[in-house]
């Protein structure tokens, strides 16, 4: 069965060039493509899709606004000019952010992300986290597996929808899971929320600067929400 997609963009070349990379796609089908996300929202109303393509900058109603009128949505990967919007955009747990121009390498790299989400996600169904078994691990189920993880090998967590990839220092595991139901497992003075998207250790921490917190090669946001907590707890 084919993945299901649709296109909001209200430039006429955005949109083409978008179509003709989905076409290079054998298990992608473009059922339509939309000049304004109210059109969108009235079309998802009766039909379901697997992916949209998401431009931000639209008259009238733009993405992040129709982000915040679809409380439940498909795989979201966002196609924006600017780089701004980016960190508004993982805020909804989009799965992507492609920034034009956008090569087809990167675009297909995109659409990987949304596959092998979707079939972690049907392999997955009946996977969650077991009991933490003690202050230095955690047995995490992923697919067909139950995993041991260190605790102190964690350097994130990244939210990724109904799933978390949990980042260590040898590999990234993904399991059914909220974030509510992980924090209950994990030492609170070690593990923090920072970010709707995101779960840090604070060991891992090699510095902050401008609200972004820096874990190897990574730099993880710190939203509003969470930055008084997080301050509070550096500090003491």
């Amino acid at each position: 069965m084919k993945i299901k997609c649709i296109i909001i963009e209200d430039e006429k070349l955005a949109a083409e060039k978008l179509a003709s990379y989905i076409e290079k796609i054998s298990v992608i089908e473009l059922v339509s493509v939309f000049k304004d996300g109210i059109s969108a929202i009235n079309y998802l109303q009766d039909n379901s899709v697997d992916i949209i393509f998401l431009d931000i900058e639209m008259k009238d109603f733009n993405g992040l606004q129709f982000l915040q009128a679809m409380k439940v949505r498909p795989a979201v990967i966002i196609t924006s000019a600017y780089e701004k919007y980016a960190l508004a955009g993982y805020e909804f747990s989009v799965i992507d952010y492609l920034l034009k121009p956008y090569t087809l390498e990167r675009f297909l790299q995109a659409v990987d992300k949304v596959i092998n989400f979707n079939q972690l996600k049907e392999k997955a169904k009946n996977y969650e986290l077991i009991a933490s078994q003690s202050n230095e691990y955690i047995f995490i189920k992923s697919e067909n597996r139950i995993e041991k993880v260190v605790l102190e090998d964690i350097l994130f967590i990244e939210g990724m929808k109904d799933y978390l990839r949990i980042h260590t220092t040898s590999k990234k595991i993904m399991t059914l899971q909220s974030f509510k139901g992980i924090l209950k497992h994990l030492p609170e003075n070690v593990f923090l929320r920072v970010h709707n998207s995101y779960i840090i250790s604070l060991s891992r921490v090699e510095n902050i600067e401008r609200n972004r917190i820096k874990i190897g090669e990574t730099y993880i946001p710190i939203s509003d929400k969470y930055k008084d907590n997080f301050f509070r707890s550096i500090k003491s």
